[in-house]
């Protein structure tokens, strides 16, 4: 049998992206500091992003958390109605990534879909370690439940979102919200980290020169946990939960040659297998990230679209366009 090498799976427009990166030569996130490391991962966040789609709203603004911090968050919606809400956390390890590296990804959202997005800046490491994200994420959900009427939205129809560690918090405020009582229509979730521990074929796999290396999960997760045990709570892996019974439907775009694409299988036939219903999207030869590379990669764009349809479908919305 004819064994494919990991390389060999890439798209050719993967593939250029992946070499045109090699050529920039940029310093790997783990040779830097975080402060570093954040200026650098929003330098380049815009760069092969498709343009920013313009909407009705966009307003700033703030959410108070149990600790009496005020969480910055940013609203997007493409009319003034009262819509329903998809609540969205950034990736970047727990470490680096913002609003504003995820804005275009939030707009297109907003946009495709014909919902509101609320994009949460939760608190970073290593200032802020593990579970300070976890908390301010599930405060700022709740938070939102109980005010978005006062925000012009409409609080009776919510979903959560993230991709990779803000894919985690999702399916974490998805647990949560379960037990809660507070409904959801909807987890979605862009190649999120589920496991304790990094020990899939996948991240072997595709452990060096794949956008998300190895050496730089290590970096992010040393930096966002206190210690071992923190890496065994469910809240840093859902596939730790006790029981995924009973919550919200779940839409999963996971990427092909990424180290996370096993544990969000795993997560995904977990949810299965406890009667949850699943939406499962593969997109083959691209790697982490490929969200946020929509103007090179047309699976970017094509995984858009897909979560816009997950939306639609789970607020009962006709298509905006």
């Amino acid at each position: 049998m004819h064994f494919r090498t990991p390389e060999s799976l890439l798209t050719p427009a993967m593939r250029d992206v992946l070499s045109r990166m090699a050529r920039a030569g940029r310093a790997p996130f783990h040779t830097l500091t975080p402060q570093q490391a954040r200026l650098a991962y929003e330098a380049g966040s815009g760069v092969l992003e498709i343009p920013k789609p313009a909407l009705a709203r966009v307003d700033d603004f703030s959410i108070p958390v149990r600790d009496g911090h005020a969480v910055p968050a940013r609203l997007y919606a493409p009319s003034t109605e009262a819509l329903p809400v998809l609540v969205y956390f950034h990736g970047g390890g727990f470490t680096i990534g913002s609003i504003a590296t995820h804005d275009t990804l939030c707009r297109q959202l907003s946009h495709l879909a014909g919902c509101a997005v609320v994009s949460v800046d939760y608190r970073l490491a290593p200032e802020y370690q593990f579970p300070t994200a976890a908390h301010d994420a599930w405060d700022a959900l709740q938070w939102l439940a109980g005010h978005a009427t006062g925000l012009g939205l409409d609080a009776r129809h919510l979903a959560v979102g993230g991709d990779s560690a803000g894919g985690t918090l999702a399916a974490m405020c998805a647990l949560l919200a379960r037990d809660a009582g507070l409904p959801l229509a909807l987890q979605l979730l862009f190649y999120p980290g589920c496991a304790a521990h990094q020990d899939t074929v996948s991240h072997r796999r595709f452990a060096k020169g794949f956008v998300l290396d190895e050496v730089d999960i290590r970096w992010f997760f040393n930096h966002y946990l206190r210690g071992p045990a923190d890496r065994e709570d469910w809240r840093f892996a859902p596939l730790n939960a006790e029981h995924v019974d009973d919550v919200a439907p779940a839409w999963f775009g996971l990427a092909e040659c990424d180290p996370l694409v096993d544990e969000g299988l795993m997560y995904a036939d977990r949810l299965r297998a406890a009667g949850v219903a699943v939406d499962l999207e593969i997109y083959r030869g691209v790697t982490h990230e490929f969200i946020k590379m929509g103007r090179i990669i047309p699976e970017a764009r094509h995984a858009h679209a897909d979560a816009a349809r997950a939306l639609r479908h789970a607020f009962h919305l006709k298509h905006p366009l």
